[in-house]
């Protein structure tokens, strides 16, 4: 057992040494400190230590003494402006809050942590390589927990996942959202790769992440991987077999889904479930706040505060008390103010926005086909969450952030791909200097008149 904590604390502290040069390396570390949980699966003294904040010190010192020069720390636009401005606004509203206490003040400074990182990231990803490196990081910690939960849940007979790993993830309703978002990423990513046992395994990893979100009981994660799953339905060229996987796995679900998995997921329909009407209730006592405090809100993490005096007459004596908005929107509503609730959905339309952009772009340019598929991926997973957060309380939640601030850096470095003549690209083959002149040229002005009669078709879709 003290062999996986030296083990974890040898690598942790390897990628914050390597952060001190080469703070890209310490923003791979800090992910993967942040999505695989690496600590939570140590027994001993490695559990407790907080190894993502030791690796994003040393990643921004990195970046002060070795890489200022080279990348600025954000890159501006719509998103980066707005991540800003919530961070503002959410101070302001937190320092007009009736509690300040300890716990609140701690999840503030998480909050500032993960919208830094978010920012962060959009001024260190500037490149293709560093782009699917960054994504590969993610889908593979996420997805080893699909992987390995997803095995034992089969190998178990079905038996129920109560928690998650650790920190965002702990929650069920948290780890469920998470493998959701993280199924694009583990089935394009897979699939953009030429070796085809990569996408073999992609495929069986995002089968097995299936099997663990319906163990988990989250049925706002049920309902954001039917969101998912339709999306990659309507995406696929080939919906007569995507019709018939769909209609596979569904016979498989009712055939071998075990009983307390399938009464979970009824439940969703029933009106008589307590859980269905305490959320109906906290979203009701949600709306009396905003209405109470339009402006900022309540205060970060104080919904639970102002609970009891908006649950008059909502809650009955002995009913069922729920402290959270169970809905991420009436979430950052209620606590923020109608300011930073309309930044939030700036976020999420900006970013649905630009991914269409950038992928009706791509259709118009050869070679496109990576972006047409990155900003399909992108928009899926983000499509699981906004799903999933119309039921759950995750206006917080890290991985989403993140995911805003990679849109950044992938609209930037798409724009700059796409506008850069054929044979200069990065991950084009590049000719010696004598050469290019006497190939490049006359090839690219073949392969522009070739596409001008036939319109470029990306291999996943449209």
């Amino acid at each position: 057992m003290v062999f996986r904590d030296v083990f974890v604390l040898m690598l942790a502290s390897l990628g914050g040494l390597m952060a001190l040069s080469n703070p890209f390396t310490g923003l791979l570390t800090f992910s993967w400190l942040a999505y695989m949980r690496a600590q939570d699966l140590c027994w001993g003294f490695a559990k407790t230590m907080r190894f993502s904040y030791f690796v994003g010190i040393a990643m921004m010192v990195g970046w002060v003494f070795t890489d200022a020069g080279k990348r600025p720390f954000l890159r501006w636009d719509a998103r980066t402006w707005l991540m800003v401005l919530l961070i503002a606004s959410t101070t302001v509203s937190l320092a007009m809050a009736r509690n300040q206490d300890e716990y609140v003040m701690i999840r503030y400074f998480e909050f500032l942590k993960l919208v830094v990182i978010a920012l962060f990231t959009t001024g260190q990803v500037d490149s293709r390589k560093r782009l699917k490196l960054l994504l590969w990081t993610i889908a593979l910690s996420l997805g080893f927990f699909g992987v390995k939960n997803g095995l034992f849940g089969i190998l178990s007979g079905g038996g129920a996942i109560n928690r998650g790993p650790g920190g965002m993830l702990e929650d069920n309703n948290d780890f469920a959202l998470a493998l959701v978002m993280n199924m694009p990423l583990l089935l394009y990513l897979g699939f953009l790769e030429d070796n085809k046992w990569i996408h073999r395994a992609c495929a069986v990893a995002t089968g097995l992440t299936i099997v663990t979100v319906l163990l988990t009981h989250s049925r706002g994660g049920f309902l954001s991987m039917m969101t998912v799953l339709g999306v990659f339905f309507m995406r696929s060229k080939k919906k007569t077999m995507a019709l018939t996987v769909l209609g596979v796995l569904v016979l498989a679900f009712f055939a071998l889904a075990p009983s307390h998995v399938a009464d979970r997921l009824v439940s969703i329909s029933d009106t008589q479930d307590s859980s269905r009407g305490a959320r109906l209730t906290a979203w009701a006592i949600a709306l009396r706040m905003i209405g109470a405090f339009p402006v900022w809100g309540v205060g970060l993490r104080n919904f639970r505060d102002h609970y009891h005096e908006f649950s008059v007459g909502l809650v009955p004596d002995g009913g069922t008390f729920r402290f959270v908005a169970h809905n991420s929107y009436l979430q950052i509503w209620a606590e923020g103010g109608t300011i930073a609730f309309l930044l939030y959905l700036g976020l999420i339309l900006s970013s649905f926005y630009v991914l269409r952009q950038v992928r009706m772009r791509a259709l118009q340019v050869p070679g496109g086909d990576w972006v047409f598929n990155y900003s399909r991926m992108l928009e899926a997973s983000l499509a699981g969450f906004v799903t999933g957060s119309i039921f759950l309380n995750r206006g917080h939640f890290d991985l989403i952030y993140h995911v805003f601030g990679i849109i950044t850096a992938f609209q930037i470095l798409a724009y700059r791909w796409l506008s850069q003549p054929v044979g200069e690209r990065e991950g084009d083959t590049i000719l010696s200097d004598e050469l290019q002149p006497l190939v490049v040229g006359p090839v690219q002005q073949a392969i522009h008149t070739a596409k001008k009669w036939k319109r470029p078709r990306p291999r996943w879709g449209r």
